[in-house]
């Protein structure tokens, strides 16, 4: 018998970066301290109320205080596919989809039931904190492919063929992304599609911010864009982002038929169903208009462009514009290693540091995406708050000599 208490697995895994950013601005904010938090990507609207009207309903239900099918109640699954035609022009049957515990645990089973030990999974990078776990706690081994401004945050071909080896099983696709905000182009998307079905390869696409893309990105989903390769990709989804339902906890992952059944055997002995009143308020979610949302994302391209020209005011700071989701990644490279109220930050996680403390400024350094000497910052919050917060930055790194 050995000393140790905690599974090397479980103890490699690392805290949620953005989450631990926004539990620390809470802490300080019911210590009466004035912090603004752009950690969370979190819409700062309630949920619509026809939605919340559903789930009243549903607590009073009898049916909703019973065990129901652990791969989603079947009107759930049926609305699903339904939603996903109309939104991105995917036709699957019901059955294809499976209800989950948020997008994170969709995920979480995507990687469980494709990952052997030793299956690579490239990652392109900024990527979003939880993927690598993921990958990893399935056994899996990410594979990090850098981007950057230059690119447009867009991972090419090229970088994916000199990625892959004998041991790729994987690929990890996000469009619209967190944390960049970049938005991929049908040709991109179609060439990357193409040469993942040349290999003989998986993917995996999140498309949880499919509705928030401004200007003139458009989203496209790939196994539209490429129709050879639905048998072999695993769509994650969520109510989430898009109808203001964080704390709801409703995702789903759609995928060929063995994987939907492996994936839904393993949440079977995880946690069951998803609480059957989340699941009767994703319905009229997803079954409702798109009008709640369409209101939302005017409110957040307005605040998008904000963001963008006031960090780009900021000397040291350059932003390149967020083109989907609700996040701003702009390059503090220029601040670092100079002086700052008698700190010399050197990497972007010390300058986040030194905004929090000295500016009451909550920001997720760079070094949760893969993407060190960058902060991210969530532009889901007020407009009020978002300028004050930036201005305070501003007044901040202006001291820096």
């Amino acid at each position: 018998m050995t000393g140790r208490r905690v599974s090397v697995r479980a103890a490699a895994v690392a805290p949620s970066a953005t989450l631990a950013v926004d539990a620390k601005a809470k802490a300080l904010q019911a210590e009466g301290r004035h912090v603004i938090g752009f950690g969370a990507g979190e819409p700062d609207f309630p949920t619509p109320g026809h939605i919340v009207e559903a789930a009243v309903a549903a607590c009073r239900d009898p049916r909703s205080h019973k065990y129901t099918p652990t791969a989603g109640l079947p009107e759930l699954r049926a609305a699903l596919a339904a939603k996903t035609l109309r939104d991105s022009g995917l036709e699957v049957p019901a059955s294809s989809f499976l209800v989950t515990n948020g997008g994170k645990q969709a995920i979480a089973n995507a990687f469980a039931v494709l990952c052997d030990p030793g299956d690579e999974v490239i990652v392109p990078a900024p990527y979003w904190t939880t993927y690598p776990e993921a990958i990893a706690l399935a056994g899996g081994v990410p594979v990090a492919v850098p981007t950057g401004v230059a690119d447009g945050f867009r991972v090419t071909v090229d970088q994916l063929e000199a990625a892959r080896t004998e041991r790729t099983k994987v690929l990890l696709f996000v469009s619209p992304s967190n944390p960049t905000g970049a938005v991929y182009l049908r040709d991109e998307i179609e060439a990357i599609g193409r040469w993942a079905v040349e290999h003989d390869l998986w993917v995996l696409t999140d498309e949880i911010y499919e509705h928030l893309v401004y200007g003139g990105a458009e989203h496209h989903s790939m196994p539209v864009v490429v129709p050879e390769l639905a048998d072999r990709c695993v769509v994650v989804n969520g109510v989430a982002k898009t109808y203001a339902m964080t704390g709801w906890r409703v995702g789903w992952l759609i995928g060929p038929p063995d994987v939907v059944t492996a994936a839904t055997n393993l949440q079977s002995h995880e946690t069951s169903n998803v609480a059957n009143v989340s699941q009767r308020a994703a319905l009229a979610a997803v079954a409702g208009d798109l009008e709640a949302v369409a209101a939302m994302r005017t409110a957040f391209d307005r605040r998008r462009r904000t963001i963008h020209r006031m960090l780009n005011e900021i000397a040291g700071v350059t932003c390149s514009e967020p083109q989907g989701a609700f996040y701003a990644f702009p390059s503090v490279e220029g601040l670092l290693g100079r002086d700052i109220r008698g700190r010399r930050p050197a990497t972007s996680a010390e300058l986040a540091e030194l905004a929090i403390d000295e500016a009451e400024v909550a920001v997720v350094p760079g070094e949760a995406f893969g993407a060190p000497g960058y902060f991210r910052l969530s532009y889901a919050l007020a407009d009020d708050d978002l300028v004050e917060g930036i201005s305070r930055l501003a007044k901040l790194f202006a001291e820096a000599v």
